[in-house]
């Protein structure tokens, strides 16, 4: 009895598989063709009676530089002009750690501001109800 049995894998749209085997399949799957952003993988495998079974695995590319944004949100409704802060770093270069540019600058959170005042005017009210005023 011949074995019909074989996996193909697509990726994207594309018409024509990038690879086949027999099952089972292992594989190094390179990413680094393909351009950052969303992608599918489309596996196709049939048994040895001749039955097909598809299965489609979306996944996301992202090989390039990692891109932060601060000052625009998602969805965010703007006017005027808004400040931006745009920082990309990848691992370009393993034998260097360059310490400028590793981490994007962010605003100081409001709870920290909030958390901040509260001491302060406790330390207020704390100098003026226990103020000795024969100390001056």
């Amino acid at each position: 009895m011949d074995d019909k049995r074989i996996i193909k894998v697509f990726v994207d749209d594309d018409p024509e598989p990038f690879a086949a085997f027999s099952p089972p399949a292992k594989f190094l799957f390179d990413t680094t063709r393909l351009p950052d952003g969303p992608h599918t993988l489309k596996v196709v495998a049939r048994s040895s009676s001749g039955q097909e079974g598809i299965r489609i695995i979306p996944f996301e590319v992202r090989n390039g530089p990692s891109i932060s944004v601060v000052g625009l949100k998602e969805n965010d409704v703007v006017d005027s002009r808004i400040p931006l802060t745009i920082n990309a770093y990848g691992s370009e270069r393993s034998d260097l750690f360059v310490v400028t540019g590793s981490e994007t600058p962010k605003a100081i959170p409001a709870w920290v501001w909030a958390l901040l005042i509260i001491f302060i005017a406790w330390g207020v009210f704390y100098l003026v109800m226990y103020w000795d005023k024969g100390m001056i």
